[in-house]
């Protein structure tokens, strides 16, 4: 039972992983901040507004001590959410369990590791995709033979829901990806063909528990099923225990609102039970969101309660008593076969492409997601699928948990940033500077080379080196990779047909464009910082291109400075901006005086993300057209809002156009 946790500095997250430990919680789940996560230091361009808001910031050994002070590594489970700098959070990991005097044979936890996953949907890649194979490769092969008890791997099919899959969509891509891995640790020959089981018994995945039950439940026997016959049929594994699918479960977190978030609740306790109820559906580990997750960052007491309902369910119920009480079911049996029977097919398809990561860099897995996202945003607007609270049975009484919003969630200080900030050249000021670059140019020599590159992280580790150095060193060698937005490659998902709401907008887009003598409006669609979660950002540029703009969109992480040279150089009518990890304060008045600085102060802005209503405020105050967060469901009516302030930008009438 975990909550997934860290914010601030080391010493902050610190003290509430021992009060969560003290709670009855029975491992650890490390939220890494997002410089942490894309390889850059605090002090980098990109990670201004960014340190320690969506996790803790590791930049060094000593962050990585102070983290982990006073709780024994060697007891402990830890769990640290991390993909393209894992080998390098694990390498620290290592080091302050071997300063505790642990047994590094006896630890035991998860370094999650999926960078498939990363292209698709949470954008915390960093190097191309067979470099990142490798170092994939490396820390499986390392693991297995070093710290045998250790999940290097956590196959995250969880991010693939949230970026639109379907059930089908979910299972084959994270088993595409499983085969991917699986086939590179086999081939680099680390690991003799007798102790290939043991590889497969590490793997372990990250599933997401969404509110439709029976699927959801169908689901994960689907993917035990599938699971079982690869390793047994490819890869010749005969004990059944290393054939187990291993999974935990974090419940669906895009599935909360900001409308009602009382509802929240019950959403997540009949998620937890698709996945706890049925005995050959049942996760190994769960961690659930908190409640006000649409609102901004959840306090303690929050994450208490969603600690609370796991413990009810394990401690008061007597659910976990039986065995399966779907066991011969005609009904989930034949859900099941159906799953099986269409995920082995997607699979035989992006085999036949080359596997997951040419499916990757073909852009394939990422326009399905992006097409299948679409499609659902469009249900929900057509309230075909219907949202309580959001689309259906909107009225409500007053909310005592929501009547002081600024209350109601945790913010993270300002300063904090700057704080951390010095303390990281504090440390570069007083490390062996000899020792730390020699520790860097064996790793760039190692990676130029074949060798397996954990000793040389390792060294890098006990040498003092830094997050960010640690990833340049590598992005020097395996080069940078910016994965392929989905957008293009989308088909419409809303018609335009006569009467129908994106028709009147088209309408309005067409005439506006018209009175402005150009031939078409055009919407740069900015993600500044480093947050990756472009789902939105892509949903508003699918729509906004199906209504008549021409979008330019390139994709995720861009500084301000990037952002403005290419509205400028566009000539576009409008800048959105999209942010989700709360470094709109920081980011979005930073745009604005650029724009005024480069004489395009009339262009109008507009933002979207997790913006608590304070900030949405100063945001409007400082220049911003609009602000939309995720009660604003509806996308089209969206794309009229972004036309009806260009009209007011460009001082025209406003335009009423009904569908």
């Amino acid at each position: 039972m975990r909550t997934y946790a860290g914010h601030s500095t080391a010493e902050a997250s610190n003290e509430l992983y021992r009060r969560n430990l003290a709670k009855g919680q029975t491992g650890l789940s490390v939220a890494f901040d997002l410089p942490t996560q894309t390889g850059y230091d605090p002090d980098h361009v990109l990670a201004r507004g960014e340190v320690g808001r969506v996790g803790v910031p590791v930049g060094h050994l000593g962050d990585m001590r102070r983290l982990f002070q006073d709780i024994p590594l060697e007891r402990m489970n830890t769990s640290m959410t991390i993909n393209a700098t894992a080998m390098w959070l694990l390498a620290l990991y290592q080091v302050v369990a071997e300063e505790q005097g642990a047994d590094i044979s006896a630890l035991q936890g998860t370094t999650q590791n999926d960078i498939v996953k990363e292209y698709l949907s949470r954008g915390t890649h960093v190097f191309p995709p067979g470099p990142s194979l490798r170092l994939t490769t490396d820390m499986i092969t390392y693991t297995v033979n070093t710290i045998p008890k250790w999940n290097p791997i956590n196959i995250c099919s969880y991010h693939l829901q949230e970026a639109g899959a379907t059930p089908v969509q979910e299972i084959s891509y994270a088993m595409s990806t499983a085969i991917a891995v699986l086939d590179a640790v086999r081939d680099s020959g680390q690991v003799p063909p007798e102790r290939f089981g043991e590889v497969v018994a590490r793997i372990s995945f990250f599933v997401n528990a969404g509110v439709r039950f029976i699927e959801e439940m169908c689901k994960m026997r689907a993917f035990g099923r599938i699971w079982d016959r690869v390793t047994r049929e490819r890869y010749g594994i005969e004990d059944p225990k290393q054939r187990r699918f291993r999974y935990g479960v974090q419940v669906n977190s895009l599935g909360l609102t900001e409308a009602q978030p009382e509802n929240n609740v019950q959403r997540i306790v009949l998620e937890m039970l698709a996945v706890t109820l049925s005995k050959d559906a049942r996760a190994r580990a769960v961690q659930l969101p908190a409640w006000n997750e649409a609102l901004g960052l959840p306090r303690p007491w929050d994450q208490q309660w969603s600690l609370r309902i796991q413990q009810v369910l394990a401690h008061e119920s007597d659910l976990l008593e039986y065995d399966d009480i779907f066991a011969g079911s005609h009904v989930i049996e034949a859900k099941v076969e159906a799953l099986v029977a269409d995920c082995l097919a997607e699979i035989e398809r992006i085999q036949a492409m080359g596997g997951a990561m040419a499916a990757v860099e073909s852009g394939y897995l990422k326009a399905q997601l992006v097409s299948s996202h679409a499609e659902r945003r469009a249900r929900i607007e057509s309230g075909e699928e219907k949202i309580v609270g959001v689309n259906c049975f909107e009225g409500t009484e007053p909310n005592p948990l929501t009547a002081d919003l600024d209350a109601a969630i945790m913010t993270v200080d300002p300063a904090n940033e700057a704080r951390v900030v010095a303390a990281l050249h504090r440390w570069r000021d007083n490390r062996d500077e000899v020792r730390a670059q020699e520790a860097l140019s064996a790793l760039k020599k190692a990676a130029a080379g074949t060798r397996n590159l954990m000793p040389a992280t390792l060294e890098c580790a006990r040498a003092g080196v830094t997050t960010g150095e640690w990833a340049w060193a590598l992005r020097d060698v395996f080069g940078e990779f910016r994965a392929p937005t989905g957008v293009g490659g989308a088909p419409v998902a809303v018609a335009a047909e006569p009467g129908t709401p994106l028709a009147a907008v088209r309408e309005k887009v067409r005439r506006t464009a018209d009175d402005l003598g150009t031939g078409k409006l055009r919407l740069l669609v900015g993600k500044p910082g480093l947050d990756g979660h472009s789902n939105g950002a892509e949903q508003i540029a699918v729509r906004a291109r199906d209504a008549g703009f021409e979008v330019v969109y390139q994709g995720i992480r861009l500084t301000p400075e990037q952002i403005v040279s290419a509205a400028v150089a566009e000539d576009v009518h409008c800048v959105g901006l999209s942010i989700l990890s709360g470094s709109h304060a920081e980011l979005v008045p930073d745009v604005l005086a650029r724009l005024r600085r480069a004489g395009a102060a009339e262009v109008p802005v507009i933002v979207g993300g997790i913006i608590p209503s304070a900030d949405a405020t100063a945001l409007k105050a400082a220049g911003v057209a609009a602000v939309f967060t995720p009660k604003d469901f509806g996308i089209t009516e969206i794309i009229g809002r972004i036309v009806d302030e260009i009209r007011t930008a460009n001082k025209l009438d406003p335009l009423e156009v009904t569908a």
